[in-house]
């Protein structure tokens, strides 16, 4: 049995901590709120984010950050990328030791272009960092809670980390894979976001399968493209947390960024969509990162580019669309290097 904090009580958060506690392990999941850390304690639900689900009852909430610092040996970072360096900063203030570090967001912080992993490595002090290990691939929330088999990655430059999250997470229902290809990893996971609101946003347009299967194709070419040239190995884009990840967003209902795509192709405005949702879409704020990388390493990437104009230059998006069908001819299969 191990000690394990999870920071984020959303719909994944939530979902991960189920499937610590039913592993045994002791578990608390700390939320921002104090009300949603009282529902998980005495109600054993998360309505909000996981609904018609019974918690289990040996999961504990809290909202106290020092005590979910001093509970675990192993934290799990499940906040939104916009929220994981002010965390990590105010976590800091509690940690006294080393313990292992685990994020499951899927991002890359806009203007700096720093992978999270690079996050908590400039806001935690080395003094409290075991290792950080990345956990991701295709995992709808909505499907774990329901114990559906879902098969993900855990990525760490240390593969004897990696292999204590693997461990520390496989059950009958949940499987993982070890990968010591971190940049590969954190890629594949954020940049699928973008590629997922270019295929709701297909989607809104009554384009039809054949659009959305082009996009998922060029959109997966893209993302290799840059990931390689950041250092990402490209069998990686070919896995779970490239491919694998890319199918499930662009193509599920629990897609939020595949959501709000749609609703951009039916026509409503970016502002509309994202007040609507009541959630983070994290590919918005990585579209404008992965924009940022495209100049930044020279890497052709123009689903990206027509979704940065479509979402920041409010560029309608069907006329996107026909740029994108009507650019100059080329070969399809191109060198990764």
């Amino acid at each position: 049995m191990k000690k394990v904090t999870v920071l984020g009580a959303g719909s994944w958060g939530t979902a991960l901590a189920m499937v610590l506690a039913e592993n045994g392990h002791d578990t608390l999941i700390w939320s921002h709120r104090h009300e949603q850390a009282k529902e998980i304690n005495e109600q054993h639900t998360n309505e909000k984010y996981v609904p018609n689900i019974q918690l289990p009852e040996n999961l504990r909430a809290t909202s106290d950050l020092k005590e979910a610092a001093e509970h675990g040996d192993i934290i799990i970072f499940a906040v939104p990328t916009k929220a994981i360096r002010e965390v990590a900063e105010n976590i800091m203030n509690y940690l006294n030791r080393k313990v292992l570090i685990v994020h499951v967001s899927k991002g890359i912080e806009p203007d700096s272009l720093k992978r999270i992993s690079e996050i908590l490595e400039e806001s935690l002090s080395p003094r409290v960092i075991e290792d950080i290990v990345v956990l991701s691939g295709p995992s709808h929330a909505e499907e774990v809670v329901l114990h559906h088999p879902t098969t993900i990655t855990a990525a760490c430059t240390n593969l004897l980390s990696a292999e204590k999250i693997q461990d520390l997470f496989m059950n009958q229902y949940f499987r993982v894979y070890t990968n010591t290809d971190v940049i590969g990893v954190e890629l594949g996971g954020a940049l699928k976001n973008v590629i997922a609101l270019a295929a709701g946003i297909s989607d809104g347009l009554n384009y039809g399968d054949n659009a959305k299967a082009a996009l998922i194709t060029r959109g997966l070419a893209e993302i290799a493209r840059l990931g390689v040239r950041m250092g990402g190995n490209p069998f990686t884009f070919a896995g779970l947390t490239g491919m694998g990840d890319l199918i499930v967003t662009c193509t599920s209902v629990h897609s939020r960024n595949w959501k709000a795509g749609n609703m951009l192709g039916k026509g409503m405005k970016l502002g509309e969509v994202l007040e609507s949702m009541g959630m983070v879409v994290e590919g918005v704020r990585t579209t404008k990162a992965a924009y940022q990388l495209a100049k930044k390493y020279d890497v052709p990437m123009p689903i990206t580019t027509a979704l940065f104009e479509v979402l920041f230059n409010e560029k309608e998006p069907k006329d996107a669309v026909d740029e994108l069908m009507n650019r100059l001819k080329k070969r399809e299969i191109d060198y990764l290097q």
